[in-house]
């Protein structure tokens, strides 16, 4: 059985053609033109789903997108990211225009899955995945199943509150999480406290080296994103914490720097049983968790 998998961000659509092993078979991507609007990001993965249903014997459509979405594939919340998201009944679109089944998914829960399939999580049914990029994204699996709360909105870690009256958050909010621990947030830190223009690579290689003004910058950054770790971890008690993100590329150092903020910072029994691990798939685990999505979906 193959099926086209499609992860909708901001700035690129990633796709492909995946097989019940978990064999991404093709791969591609395509802007996502978010300027001109959520529906046209539709009728664009649309033709390329066509294209796909063209070239192989695809037996449906799985997608995972930026945004909060229900259990009928409709966005029921998006940021201004893709304009005019908010409300676009996903699922039914692309089962209209292609008569194939279709299942929709929010990407950090389907990042998750991803882990748990084929990655850091095998084996594991209870922990947190945690996505730093532009902002922190975040999906919790519990007994095996992505919980995504009564709203399905469960899993906003990066709009978790780290310093009230703090700096402004695109969520309309003040201090949120995500404005101090995400890769981004670590970007403008490295600008204001170096006063260079330095990229996130050429930083890390000036940690590599222990300078000591970017090694400064690296603990205040490390302290908040360990501060909101922890409330995450006191909280839900999680087997496991899997790190994704851009930013995880950095391997074992940034990992082992990332233990050294945290567990001191945790109370005995939780700093005895949790596990962090940087996650696996990187940029694939969108896609393997929406082809998992799929092929664990309940058709009626």
């Amino acid at each position: 059985m193959l099926i086209a998998v499609f992860d909708i961000g901001g700035t690129s659509i990633k796709y492909g053609v995946v097989d019940e092993q978990g064999e991404i078979l093709f791969s591609s991507s395509l802007h996502t033109h978010a300027h001109l609007g959520g529906l046209q990001v539709v009728r664009n993965v649309i033709a390329t789903a066509k294209e796909l249903q063209r070239d192989w014997p695809i037996v449906g459509v799985s997608v995972s997108t930026a945004g909060q979405v229900d259990d009928r594939g409709r966005v029921i919340y998006a940021s201004d990211n893709i304009p005019a998201y908010t409300g676009l009944h996903v699922q039914e679109m692309i089962t209209e225009h292609l008569n194939l089944p279709v299942v929709v998914e929010n990407d950090a829960n389907c990042a998750a899955i991803g882990e748990h399939w084929k990655g850091a999580a095998q084996g594991i049914d209870n922990f947190i995945c945690i996505t730093l990029g532009t902002g922190i994204g975040g999906a919790i699996s519990l007994n095996g199943k992505v919980y995504t709360g009564s709203a399905y909105s469960a899993g906003e870690i990066g709009h978790m509150n780290l310093y009230p009256n703090g700096k402004p958050c695109s969520c309309g909010m003040n201090g949120c999480y995500e404005q101090y621990a995400s890769s981004r947030a670590l970007q403008m830190l490295v600008s204001d406290r170096l006063n260079e223009p330095l990229s996130l690579t050429e930083f890390f290689q000036r940690i590599h080296v222990n300078d000591a003004q970017s090694l400064q910058v690296y603990e205040r950054w490390l302290d908040d994103l360990t501060i909101g770790l922890k409330s995450i971890i006191h909280f839900l008690d999680p087997q496991l914490v899997v790190i994704g993100g851009g930013i995880s590329e950095q391997g074992d150092r940034f990992l082992e720097a990332i233990k050294d903020a945290l567990y001191p910072k945790l109370m005995m029994s939780h700093a005895r049983n949790v596990q962090i691990k940087l996650a696996e798939q990187g940029n694939r685990a969108q896609l393997l968790g929406a082809a998992q999505n799929f092929f664990q979906f309940k058709f009626e």
